[in-house]
């Protein structure tokens, strides 16, 4: 016959057991809600440095947080450009998604076509082939379906001047409805601007060449609300208080521009 002899901490480690299996279990924890896609989209070495550089001051993987954009969504990235934003959201909704970089006959023509076709081919080398161009007017776009979000980046103060092919206008209310055809039920418009000065409408926007390519809070907020949308939530995460709003956005070094007082508005349309 034997004894056996229990030490405090063996007999700390067996209580610590027993009452372990004696609670109820909680669900476990799934690693993969831990990721933050859009910071690993953001740190994507594919990504060219003069992108990178800018991302201090343009913070796109906090916004594209804001705005809720995930994996395997569908996306409309609105006056692309050079795609900037296009890059980072094809690395975020991956290969179950789908990035819809929509451009306009101005800008292609005048500095987007080459820099965003080498973007698409450098990433489409590297297996990234979720990305479908659209090449059409702001009022005159079309979707072959529905999408879970569309970004409006730093270009609703280019719809107050921005001509059509045909020397017309672009029609604003016109483009307001087609993103609101073009989202889902429940789907989020994500706009982002200049301020201008508070209650200056559109005086800052209309001209290209002498103008501050600003504009007013408040008068995109009266228009995408007008068109439909609800306002889900606002955010100050690219506010610059020092920014007095009274010069050009180009006038300055290139950089300057990232550095301005900035609204960011998500909308959604109703369920």
């Amino acid at each position: 016959m034997y004894t056996v002899k229990t030490t405090g901490l063996s007999l700390l480690c067996s209580l610590l057991i027993l009452s372990a299996c004696a609670a109820p279990q909680s669900e476990p924890v799934v690693v993969e809600d831990l990721v933050d896609h859009a910071a690993v989209a953001v740190a994507d070495p594919l990504r060219p440095e003069d992108d990178r550089k800018r991302d201090a001051d343009r913070k796109p993987a906090e916004l594209l947080n804001f705005f809720g954009i995930e994996p395997g969504m569908k996306v409309l990235d609105l006056q692309a450009a050079t795609g900037f934003y296009t890059e980072i959201l094809s690395g975020l909704v991956g290969p179950d998604g789908v990035v819809y970089a929509q451009n306009n006959n101005f800008v292609l023509t005048r500095f987007a076509e080459e820099p965003l076709m080498e973007r698409i081919y450098r990433l489409a080398a590297a297996g990234r082939t979720n990305i479908v161009r659209v090449d059409a007017e702001v009022d005159g776009f079309g979707l072959p379906e529905p999408v879970d979000a569309a970004l409006f980046i730093r270009f609703y103060h280019d719809l107050f001047w921005l001509p059509t092919p045909d020397g017309d206008l672009a029609d604003r209310e016109l483009f307001l409805q087609q993103v609101y055809d073009s989202l889902k039920p429940g789907g989020v418009f994500a706009v982002v601007d200049h301020h201008a000065e508070a209650g200056s409408g559109d005086r800052d926007a209309l001209d290209p060449k002498d103008g501050l390519h600003r504009v007013d809070a408040a008068l995109v907020m009266a228009e995408v609300l007008a068109a439909g949308f609800v306002l889900d939530a606002e955010s100050d995460l690219l506010a610059h208080p020092e920014d007095t709003r009274d010069w050009n956005i180009f006038a300055d070094e290139a950089v300057r521009r990232d550095q301005t007082d900035r609204f960011v508005y998500r909308f959604v349309k109703p369920e």
